[in-house]
């Protein structure tokens, strides 16, 4: 039996999806969740915006002992992605715990940039 490994509750208070990329790598932003325990993990995730109310209740499953990179491009509510072009944060619950990082390629200049930190996570 492994035990998880990590922290239930995590933030992530800088998102951004550019609106262009340049070259054929697209510019994309993933959340990526390590799951080191021997049973699956939910998570449930929130979308905050500077001028919209936030998108609730987006749901993953993260299988056991797996990592999965969430591309933040194909996640949305109701058939409504999250917007391009617009800041936004994360808020990540999981039923059990689990390590998050986030990564963001940044391609809109031909000079490519990657970017990745842990999230925050609240104990």
């Amino acid at each position: 039996m492994y035990k998880a490994q990590g922290e239930k509750h995590w933030f992530i208070p800088d998102g951004y999806i550019p609106e262009t990329s340049s070259g054929s790598l697209p510019s994309h932003e993933s959340i990526c969740v390590l799951n080191t325990s021997s049973e699956e993990a939910l998570l449930r995730i929130t979308i905050f915006f500077e001028d919209r109310d936030p998108m609730t209740d987006i749901l993953v499953v993260i299988p056991a002992r797996r990592t999965k990179h969430v591309r933040t491009s194909s996640l949305g509510k109701n058939g409504v992605p999250i917007p391009i072009g617009v800041p936004y944060a994360i808020e990540l619950q999981s039923d059990i715990p689990v390590i998050v990082q986030y990564s963001r390629l940044d391609s809109t200049q031909a000079e490519n940039a990657l970017m990745s930190t842990l999230g925050y996570p609240i104990k």
